[in-house]
């Protein structure tokens, strides 16, 4: 039996015994088996009282859906139990839901399922493989109340069969009375009982047994000698166990060490639907091992696959077992999570950093690798920008080249013009630095180039700034210069600035050499399936923004500056258009820091970040360029007659020169009777 639900790959199974020696010994020794050979489980193991009270089938059934994955249900009981187990699973609603395997007592018979039938469909039977004993019938047929007075219960016999009654003094003649002349197979129903070979063999053994025992214990002698008298019952059984003979049927009778005799058996199966004849059919055998036909079975409404009576299902791929304290055959699975993999049946374990798990989460893979591409959404309108920029600042400094001498360009500080320029044309460049793809020399270059252009820019303004204030403040107290205002000085105090910059770059390489480097924690959240690796350079937030920080500096200065001259008089011509583009440059880097820093937990933090940070860049540079050159511009290309020298009365100086002098647009003229612009 254990090898017929292993055949069907249950593995959690439920056992039914009558209480007595045939059930609870059977149930015992299949628990036994079992357990030896492993992967069975049993669910409920319940015994059935002799003497059942009422409603006792009723708890059975009930305690067998306590388990009710357990389907297959070993039962080990008489015909009656049998009867009445199936009585409470139909009376329970649960036809077709137990899948039973009987034992012999349940074998191929027809009154333990009689109206009952559909409740035990698919139920899998044994029974020992009988043969009919030739000679039998004739003999068996042949007895009658007068030949076989020898068997004192042949007399029960008769009255059970012909339905009569043998006359006793003293008996109720209430049933008909047995004539003698009644004959077995003519006036009753009669078929060879399946077990005549057994009893038979059984007394054959017995023979045999008793046979060697006296050849060994009385040799020579006739009748049961001393040694034998009485019979020693361990001694006798020791004679049983080792007779070897062919039996009733031709087949050999032996017993192994336990005492059991070779098991054949034929597996049946009851089957009700789709079959002509319902009833039990032979799917398979059993001698020594099991053969079965899995092909001829079939269970309840006619189902060919074989059901199910396992705990657990097989956990799908990714899945560990969570095994049930007690019962090996019980299991719950749980998925590896996060960016676990399955490591074997039992456990899961953690991808390598720069790994993330397959989607079935069987084992690892790279995570891939990404970074800002040049045709991406958040690099186009950042380029966009930048490319403007770079067009404007390229067309003022070509404009300024071209008309160096004018007095627009002289007036604007020619030498530091051209320094705030190239700052600015730095800080537009820089965006294009910032979504190239990451590598040493562009990672040094970045460092070297981030804060520069804005120091650049703002050292050059911030000169100019101090300068004016300066020379209004030296003004107002005395009517000598103030020190350090020629453009020389002008230069050197910018580039004094600007080296500091240089300088914290510089001990920035010395202290950590620029690489790239791969990220595998920034875009790395709860679902792997969106995991990447990030290339970029290793420029921490912190490191960015002390990088930014001294040009911050010399804005915030430049600004200070910007605001104490305000008041300055009218032809000091920069001041206000460098304190207007500082106001817009602070409120540009007012709204950058909480749109940067507000993004640092976000899976686009990057892209986010850089974009920001290029944009608000090249918003700054947009300004200076904006408010101190591009009306210049203006008026170079499209004002020409404005490009001329003033006098101190406030009319064209081109009035005390030469006519040719006069003539020309944007022309050069320097008499000694004209004042210069103070702001340069």
């Amino acid at each position: 039996m254990y090898d017929i639900v292993k055949a069907m790959d249950w593995n959690y199974v439920s056992t039914i015994a009558s209480e007595g020696n045939y059930g609870e010994s059977g149930v015992d020794a299949f628990q036994q088996i079992s357990r030896e050979a492993g992967g069975l489980c049993i669910a409920q193991s319940i015994k059935i009282p002799r003497e059942p009270k009422p409603g006792e089938f009723d708890k059975i059934v009930k305690r067998l859906m306590e388990t009710s994955n357990a389907r297959g249900v070993i039962i080990f009981a008489n015909e009656d139990d049998i009867k009445r187990v199936l009585e409470a699973a139909k009376k329970a609603n649960l036809t077709g839901h137990f899948l039973f395997v009987g034992s012999d007592s349940w074998g191929a018979k027809s009154s333990p399922i009689l109206d009952q039938e559909d409740v035990a469909e698919g139920a899998v039977t044994i029974l020992p493989k009988r043969a009919s004993i030739d000679g039998f019938d004739q003999y068996f047929t042949s007895r009658s109340l007068e030949n076989n007075r020898r068997n004192i219960w042949f007399g029960e016999f008769w009255e059970d069969d012909f339905k009569c009654k043998l006359t006793r003094p003293g008996d109720d003649l209430s049933r008909r009375k047995c004539t003698g002349e009644e004959r077995i197979s003519q006036e009753s129903q009669y078929e060879q009982e399946g077990k005549v070979q057994f009893v038979i063999d059984a007394v054959y053994a017995m023979a045999h047994a008793l046979h060697t025992m006296h050849i060994d214990l009385c040799p020579g002698y006739m009748g049961v000698c001393d040694k034998m008298d009485p019979v020693e019952g361990k001694n006798l059984l020791h004679y049983i166990h080792s007779v070897n003979f062919n039996g009733s049927a031709g087949t050999g009778v032996m017993f192994n060490e336990n005492g059991d005799a070779p098991g054949r058996y034929d597996i049946f199966q009851y089957q009700l639907s789709n079959v002509s004849n319902p009833g039990y059919k032979v799917i398979g055998q059993w001698t020594n091992h099991l053969r079965l036909n899995p092909e001829d079975m079939q269970w309840s409404g006619g189902e060919r696959r074989v059901p199910d009576s396992v705990c657990s299902y097989p956990c799908y791929p990714g899945q560990m077992k969570r095994m049930v304290k007690g019962v090996p055959c019980c299991w719950h699975c749980e998925l590896c999570d996060g960016y676990q993999y399955q490591l074997d049946e039992f456990s899961c374990d953690t991808c390598p950093y720069d790994m993330r798990p397959f989607t079935n989460r069987t084992g690892c893979r790279p995570t891939p690798i990404v970074k800002l591409e040049w045709a991406s959404g958040w690099a186009l309108f950042p380029l966009f920008i930048a490319i403007l920029g770079i067009l404007a600042t390229s067309g003022v400094i070509i404009t300024f080249i071209r008309f160096n001498d004018t007095p627009i360009v002289r007036a604007s500080g020619r030498e530091l013009s051209y320094v705030l320029l190239t700052g600015i044309f730095l800080i537009y460049f820089i965006t294009f630095l910032m979504i190239a793809e990451p590598s040493i020399g562009v990672c040094a270059m970045r460092r070297l180039l981030l804060g520069l252009g804005m120091a650049i820019s703002y050292s050059a303004m911030l000169t100019k700034t101090n300068r004016i204030y300066r020379i209004f403040e030296q003004g107002k107290i005395a009517v000598t210069p103030p020190k350090f205002i020629s453009p020389t000085s002008q230069i050197i105090i910018t580039f004094i600035l600007i080296s500091v910059q240089l300088l914290g770059v510089f001990i920035w390489f010395g202290v950590m050499p620029p690489h790239a480097i791969i990220d595998y924690e920034e875009q790395k959240p709860p679902n792997p399936e969106f995991a990447r690796g990030l290339l970029k350079c290793d420029m921490s937030d912190l490191s960015l923004i002390l990088c930014l920080s001294y040009a911050l500096i010399l804005m915030i200065t430049c600004t200070t500056f910007a605001i104490k001259s305000r008041g300055v008089p009218e032809n000091f011509n920069e001041a206000k258009p460098i304190g207007f583009a500082m106001y817009t440059t602070c409120i540009i880097w007012l709204a950058f820091v909480p749109i940067f820093f507000g993004t640092a937990q976000s899976e686009s933090k990057m892209y986010i970040q850089t974009m920001t940070l290029t944009v608000s860049m090249s918003l700054s540079a947009t300004v200076s360029l904006g408010m101190l050159y591009i009306p210049k511009v203006y008026t170079i290309i499209f004002h020409p007659e404005q490009n001329v020298q003033k006098r101190a009365g406030g009319k064209p100086a081109a009035a005390t020169v030469s006519v040719k002098a006069n003539d020309k647009p944007n022309g050069e003229s320097k008499p000694s009777s004209i004042m210069p612009d103070r702001s340069q």
